[in-house]
């Protein structure tokens, strides 16, 4: 694979994971009571430990996209 290639491949991984991201954000907060009343039924949680767990996931989810698509990304546009 040359550079250009794995600039654009990392660059439409980075636009794919962040749509993600907001998707689940835009669900999590417009859609609170649904998800959790759904998620309930299989875990026995409160809504304080559910919101906590969902904002902990995206936070682990967007430094997953930082580590795995924005540095790669950066130090290939810095070396090519």
């Amino acid at each position: 694979m040359n550079p250009n290639a794995i600039k654009e491949l990392l660059l439409y991984s980075l636009a794919f994971n962040y749509a993600i991201l907001m998707i689940w954000f835009a669900v999590f907060s417009l859609a609170h009571d649904w998800m959790y009343r759904f998620h309930s039924r299989w875990f026995r949680i409160p809504p304080e430990t559910f919101d906590a767990l969902h904002y902990a996931s995206m936070a682990f989810y967007k430094i997953g996209i930082i580590m795995l698509n924005i540095v790669p990304l950066a130090a290939f546009w810095l070396v090519f």
